[in-house]
């Protein structure tokens, strides 16, 4: 049954019928019978053509319940609402089809007891439930009366359609429970909502209800209204700004005038031919200006093309900065700005000299490796300023987006090219100095892995052809000059790693930090403070005891700092009105910047058993390293703390082994490692350790405490010690030894092919540490132990 109430109006003169207690069914389907009130029904489902032809053929009357699901053909008594309306029967037509369609006009509501038929129509008990008598309204409900009269006109007037004789009707109600009930069945609202009105039987709940609907419903035409009225406006506002261009471009055409948006495509035109883009280029950027002429202005393409355009013709295709190729000239610049460093130097007087040669020739690609504050990005600005070319840096710590390097697509909000070319379109040439920093901190994620993006823009076999996901066009790179820093390469992918040539900065001896102090830190210090230099003078023994007593760095960053500190405190000073020159001394230094952290005793003061002094190359540059061994009573087994890495626990383990088949050399019975616990630990638990290069010192902490032999306290090594008891090389033996000299320790035990890397120090530190090279176990044992007797060897 189709019930679709075409109208709908209330009877004011119904009379009282008397309500049987069974009655027929008609389920119905999105409308809620109210008494008083009159509806056409299309009725057209078997039980309900059943139902209303027993109707119409006793006393008229039926009994109308609302489905809860208006899909279901044909429901189920459970899929009824309890609470329906007694309907009359007024007229019946049938239809050709077989249908009928009738008029029904609602009596009163009612309560199903029970279905007591479902076969060949519905058939209920019924329990009346008779209208409230409300007597004379107190203020609130006159109110809500009156609300709900006001509420139905105001709808009205907002264009709800309402028949003229409904309003009338309302208008002459004076029952406000009918009116209720005329309102509700008039406001078109859900079903659900209209179905809880006819369940309410109390009066002052069911006003309170009503009212609450139709302001309810008051409030959301107010809505549409407002936002039909905008949409309005803004389309008739669009299409009068489109007529009014279209006429106004005519007008110029005309005049022999252009508009603004022509005027912009060939402003476009023109600097995309000074430009000089390359053809393939050009032929795109060509098809995209043809696209720009023909959009409306102010549409959302029209902004995605004239940005990638303004992108295009801003690119330094063919802008190239002239190479100062003057070699002494470059030295000057990087001696100036760099003391030591001499085998960066000599690279880049190497690269010089190569492109003066065979200025056709490629880039190389450099990566500078090194501790922080060894001076890896200033370096690449004197590189550029040497070149004569433009620098630009870009930091890639923490880049996990692959679109950072190749950029996004233009089909994505807000899309824009990425890193490489926003660098080159910065530096407003096509072959700048160009800096990736903290390339061993890229990331990678679900977007991606930035450093195999990376892999085309640093080989020099491809990168002349980059293509940026943004430009979708080839971009050349290769008059680029790429320079990549790290602090490690371990964390740099291997593919990555070998297109980029490593040069390593391992760090600076005492005595070039000394130097690089006195030219550099000091002056700009006091410059960035506001003094003046006659304001502060630093003697040699004061800037010894900032670099040995207050910091212990491979570079120069917290030496920097700490004089920095003391040019703040006597800043404070100077302001405060002593504006007497200072100069600044050991004493002095103590006096404002308190107890020196590191001294150099800080390690053995003499010799121990079971604590070994080794060497490490960490992120920060080479570190000091003590190993301690402590026997216990056990059953052999090896425990390692102090925060190790897997490679250094398995190098822990072969030293114990190589202990093991090295004991009887010592004195130590072979049983006294099956009734004994080694504990190695490596203090600095919270600071993570890894590597190989611990080996000798760990396989001397164990010896020493197995055969009781003190160990050297001016003796740090550094080695790997294979099962047979080989010493390997191990890497950072610049780093090391500085790290070494730092601590105060001048005797340092390398492994015997590691032997060539002390070309690489400088003749200072040479000059001050004395080397042994060991081959061997017994080599290394025999330089680190102290010799004596051996009657406090165990015997076990």
């Amino acid at each position: 049954m189709n019930d679709t109430p075409e109208t709908l109006h209330l009877d004011a003169g119904v009379e009282s019928i008397p309500i049987p207690e069974i009655l027929p069914v008609v389920p119905i389907r999105g409308l809620v019978l109210f008494p008083y009130t009159i509806v056409p029904l299309a009725v057209g489902r078997r039980l309900s053509l059943n139902a209303v032809n027993e109707a119409h053929a006793g006393n008229g009357l039926l009994l109308l319940l609302t489905q809860k699901d208006d899909t279901l053909e044909n429901p189920v008594p459970d899929d009824l609402f309890d609470v329906g309306c007694v309907g009359q029967v007024m007229r019946m037509v049938k239809l050709p089809d077989g249908n009928v369609s009738a008029l029904v006009q609602g009596l009163g509501r009612v309560r199903v007891d029970y279905l007591s038929r479902t076969e060949p129509f519905f058939e209920a008990r019924v329990s009346p439930l008779p209208e409230p008598e409300l007597g004379p309204l107190p203020p609130k409900l006159e109110a809500t009366v009156r609300s709900i009269r006001d509420g139905l006109e105001k709808i009205a007037s907002m264009g709800r359609q309402m028949s003229p004789e409904v309003m009338l009707i309302a208008a002459g109600l004076d029952d406000p429970l009918r009116l209720a009930d005329l309102v509700t069945a008039n406001l078109g609202i859900k079903t659900d909502e209209a179905q809880a009105v006819l369940e309410t039987v109390g009066g002052p709940e069911r006003l309170e209800l009503v009212h609450r609907l139709i302001e309810k419903e008051t409030a959301l035409l107010e809505m549409q209204h407002e936002i039909a009225s905008r949409v309005r406006g803004e389309l008739d506002s669009n299409q009068r700004e489109f007529f009014l261009r279209q006429q106004l471009r005519t007008i110029q055409k005309e005049l022999g005038e252009i508009d603004d948006l022509e005027q912009e495509i060939e402003e476009l035109r023109e600097k995309a031919d000074a430009a000089k883009i390359p053809e393939t280029a050009r032929k795109e950027v060509n098809k995209q200006l043809r696209r720009l002429g023909s959009m409306h202005p102010d549409s959302a393409e029209t902004s995605v093309v004239r940005t990638w355009l303004d992108w295009i013709v801003g690119l330094p295709w063919s802008n190239l900065s002239t190479d100062d190729l003057d070699l002494k000239k470059a030295r000057t610049v990087l001696d100036r700005d760099h003391f030591g460093l001499d085998k960066v130097k000599e690279r880049i007087i190497e690269i010089l000299a190569v492109r003066r040669l065979n200025p056709e020739g490629r880039s190389p690609i450099l990566c500078f490796v090194g501790p922080p504050g060894v001076g890896k990005t200033s370096l690449g600005r004197s590189i550029a300023e040497a070149l004569g070319r433009r620098f630009v840096r870009h930091s890639l710590g923490g880049v996990r987006d692959e679109a950072e390097i190749r950029g996004h697509r233009r089909t994505y909000v807000g899309a824009m090219p990425g890193r490489i070319v926003q660098g080159i379109s910065q530096a407003g040439t096509a072959n700048p100095v160009f800096m990736l920093d903290e390339v061993d901190k890229l990331g990678s994620d679900v977007r991606g892995d930035p450093s195999s993006a990376l892999l085309e823009v640093l080989d020099p076999e491809q990168n002349h052809a980059f293509r940026d996901h943004y430009l979708g066009l080839d971009v050349d790179l290769s008059k680029v000059l790429f320079i990549a820093t790290a602090n490690v390469t371990d964390t740099i992918q291997p593919a990555f790693l070998d297109r980029m040539e490593i040069i390593t900065l391992s760090g600076y001896t005492e005595e070039e930090k000394l130097v690089i102090a006195k030219r550099h830190l000091v002056p700009r210090c006091i410059e960035e403070t506001g003094l003046k230099v006659s304001q502060a003078k630093f003697t040699p023994a004061a800037l010894k005891l900032l670099i040995a007593g207050y910091t212990r760095e491979a570079g120069l960053r917290n030496l920097q700092q700490k004089i920095s500190a003391v040019c703040r405190k006597l800043a404070v000073d100077v302001a405060s009105g002593k504006t007497g020159p200072c100069t600044i001394n050991p004493v002095l230094v103590e006096r404002l910047l308190g107890p020196r952290p590191f001294a150099s005793e800080e390690h053995l003061a003499e010799a121990g058993i079971g604590v070994a002094t080794g060497l490490a190359y960490t992120t920060v540059g080479g570190d000091v390293l003590l190993i301690e061994a402590l026997a216990l009573p056990g059953k052999g087994n090896l425990k390692l703390t102090g925060s190790l890495g897997d490679v250094m626990k398995e190098s822990a383990s072969a030293a114990l082994s190589r202990a093991r088949a090295h004991g009887e050399a010592l004195g130590v019975k072979p049983e006294w490692f099956d009734t004994h616990d080694i504990h190695l630990h490596v203090p600095e638990g919270a600071v993570p350790k890894d590597g190989p290069s611990a080996g000798v010192t760990m396989l001397t902490a164990i010896l020493s405490v197995a055969a009781n032999r003190p160990i050297r306290h001016d003796l740090a090594m550094t080695g790997e010690i294979t099962l047979r008891g080989k010493v390997l090389a191990v890497g950072g033996i610049k780093a090391k030894v500085l790290a070494a000299l730092r601590a105060g320790i001048t005797e340092i035990l390398l492994p015997r092919p590691n032997e060539r890397d002390l070309v690489d120090l400088p003749a200072s530190a040479r000059k001050k540490a004395t080397f042994i090279f060991a081959d061997s176990a017994d080599d290394v044992l025999k330089a680190a132990l102290v010799q004596g007797d051996r009657e406090n060897s165990h015997k076990k």
